[in-house]
Parts: C-alpha cells; structure tokens; sequence
C-alpha cells in the first residue's frame, strides 16, 4: 500500500497568504490603535478586538465562498431576472443611491459613504467594487460575440458600468478611480477592440478631472502632493508623517508596538497609511513581508488562470487579483508619496468591516477557481488530484467536465 503523501495545491498558497495578511492586519491594528495610557503589556484596546472579530468574520466567508462551486455563475440564465450576479449588480446600485439620502447614510469626516445596519457599517462603494467585477467578466464571456459591436455590444456593456462609478465618486472618487482603472484592466484581458478603448478613454478622463477640480479639497490635494512642506500643518500634514514614519524605522524597525508615529501624529493610522506603522515598527523587513504576500496572492492567480480550463474563471481569477493588486498598490503609493492622497485601504490588512468581509468573499471565489475549475486541482470521486486531464462543456450545464 502506497503511502499517502500530501501535495500542496494552489489553493493551499492561497489560503496561506491570504491568513498571513490578515493576521499581520490583525497585529498591526491592534499596535496602531494602542495608546500611552500608563498600561504595560500587550492587552487588546477596543479597535483591535473590532478588527479580530471582522477577521474571524473574514476568515469565515473566505473558506464558505471557497468551497462553492463557481460554475454555477458562469451558466447562461434564460431571463437576466434569473440571473445572481446581475441582482448583485441592482443591490450596488441601489446601495450607493440610498446612501446619498440624508439621515440614512452616515456621514463621517465630511463624507457620506457608509450605510449603518446596527451592528456594522456597510460601506456600498466596497460592494459596487465587486459587482463591477463579476458583472465584467461574465458578459465578455457571455456575450463574446456580441463585444465586437460599438453599440449594441461594448457600450451596452459599459453603460451600467459607468452609472456605477457615477454613483461613487459623488462621495468617493479614490473608489471610484480604483474601479475605473480595473474595468480598463479586465477589458484588455477580454480581448476588446482597441479603437473602441480609444473611443471611450478620453472623455472618462476629462470626467475624472472636472471631478477632481469640482471639489476645493481633491484639488488641494493635487496641488499639496506638489509640495507638501509648503503647508506642513494642513494638507501636506498626512503626507509628511508618514514620511517621518519610513525615515524612522529603518531596517529592522522599532520593534513592534514602539512606534511613535500613532501616538496621534500620524492620522488614519489604522486604516488609509498602516503601510506607513509596519515599515516604522517592523522596517524594511515588514514592508517586504507586506509586499511579498500580495505578489505570492498576484503569482498564485497567474497560476489558476493558467491552468483553468473555462474562460469566465479565468478572467474572473485576472479581475479578482487585479482589484487586490491596484489596491494595494495605491495605498502603498499614498502611504509612500508617491501619488497623492486617495483616501484607499490596504486590503486584507486595514482596519474594516464590510470591506474585510467582501474582499475575502472575493477571493474566495478564486479558491474555488482553483479547487472546481483548474485542471491541475480537479479531484475524483476518492478525492485524488488528477493532472493533465482533458476537458469538454456539458451542452445541457454549461458546465466543463473532464473526460
């Protein structure tokens, strides 16, 4: 009898560099959010605890999303009332709207962005990240031979997409930015004919910059990315103590929870510049880790679309990453000065909830990319992994089956 020798799967990757950001979240939180206060020793502040039950939460969507088979979503529905993922895309929208409402959004530093649902905050914007996601990468491979068609094809496509992003940037143009950048991503990756890019791109960007110059406070923030010392108490403030939080942690860091940073000179200290709090306690050594994990999460879907064996996993794989990747990108670029100031969370490591939540939902479903739909991980009745095996559509499911 042959031993049983277990063989890491790709999912297993996955799985692992997802809790490894969430728990570095969960310790930085919890540091971050840590004040004099005369105590000694490590106990948990009331942000931290917060922050761990969201994790728990988290943790718990992601392996639930995981283990469903995403094939499902990817069969053609007879009517689009049938169809999940466009109801996901009406719950977005209406989600964003409502939240616009006064006395039903709650509004928070001057912006308007969350729903309060008792005991969280769902903040819609994140939703609508998602929907326009999933909304994506099912109609180009639904609809792939309608996509050559301007009109009755492309701009169908992108008329829902763009009422969305109106929808967020009136509150959140950081979010709504982000989406914009991913949907450009995931349209190359669906192979969309270039003049019609070229179309459609310099009228979004001009959209872009009313929007920026409309609001006194998205263009101070241009214009004092420029030159943040020239107003070092008011816009340029973030953006110099995060700075001072790089120059000071060198190397090997302060050593976790001796920052200085977070005790109220750097502001967002748990949220839009944590980056900033792990490179000033953890050094260089932390913001490699950091980075590390999110390339090991950009690897592992490279690795899934390679080997998935229908086209809407495989793109729905590409705009999952993408969306982490940007992310992640954009606050580390805020958090370095490198752009100005979005207003962006670091995925899987910020303080959050709903956000936390859906992201890991999200990433769930490449999980289950890789457990239900890659060839090197589909498994046989006795739960043995098969390689190299071929695959064909069963006409009546839509469904791809090995043979």
């Amino acid at each position: 009898m042959e031993p049983s020798i277990y063989t890491l799967k790709l999912r297993d990757l996955l799985a692992f560099c997802v809790l490894s950001l969430l728990l570095l979240g969960v310790i930085m939180v919890q540091s971050a959010a840590t004040n004099v206060n005369g105590d000694t020793g490590w106990q948990w502040n009331q942000r931290g605890a917060r922050h761990l039950v969201y994790a728990m939460v988290a943790v718990v969507a992601f392996f639930l999303v995981g283990n469903i088979d995403y094939r499902w979503m990817a069969r053609k529905f007879n009517s689009i009332w049938r169809n999940p993922l466009c109801w996901m895309f009406f719950a977005a929208c209406f989600t964003c709207v409502i939240v616009l409402i006064p006395h039903i959004g709650l509004e928070v530093n001057g912006a308007r962005r969350w729903l309060p649902l008792g005991f969280v905050q769902l903040q819609p914007s994140e939703l609508a990240k998602w929907a326009v996601v999933l909304f994506l990468c099912y109609y180009l491979t639904q609809h792939a031979d309608e996509i050559g068609d301007f009109f009755r094809g492309f701009l169908v496509m992108l008329i829902p997409v763009g009422f969305l992003c109106l929808l967020v940037v009136i509150q959140d143009f950081g979010t709504a930015a982000l989406i914009g950048c991913c949907a450009l991503t995931i349209l190359l990756a669906g192979r969309v004919k270039w003049w019609h890019l070229a179309i459609i791109i310099p009228p979004a960007a001009l959209a872009a910059f009313w929007f920026v110059h409309h609001e006194p406070y998205r263009w101070q923030r241009m214009t004092s990315f420029m030159d943040p010392w020239a107003d070092p108490k008011g816009e340029g403030y973030h953006m110099i103590q995060s700075l001072l939080s790089f120059s000071t942690g060198g190397v090997f860091g302060k050593g976790l929870g001796n920052g200085i940073q977070k005790l109220g000179y750097l502001p967002e200290d748990t949220t839009d510049f944590i980056f900033a709090v792990i490179c000033e306690e953890l050094g260089l050594f932390g913001a490699l880790l950091t980075v590390g994990l999110y390339l090991g999460i950009l690897y592992i879907a490279w690795q899934i679309i390679r080997g998935a064996v229908e086209p809407f996993g495989r793109l729905m794989v590409f705009g999952i990453a993408s969306m982490v990747a940007l992310q992640a990108t954009i606050n580390i670029a805020v958090a370095t000065v490198s752009v100005p100031t979005k207003g962006l969370s670091l995925p899987l490591v910020s303080a959050g909830g709903s956000g936390l939540v859906i992201t890991c939902a999200a990433l769930g479903l490449m999980y289950s990319v890789a457990k239900f739909g890659c060839v090197e991980e589909i498994e046989d009745p006795a739960g043995h992994a098969r390689t190299g095996e071929k695959v064909e559509t069963n006409p009546e499911t839509d469904l791809v089956i090995p043979v």
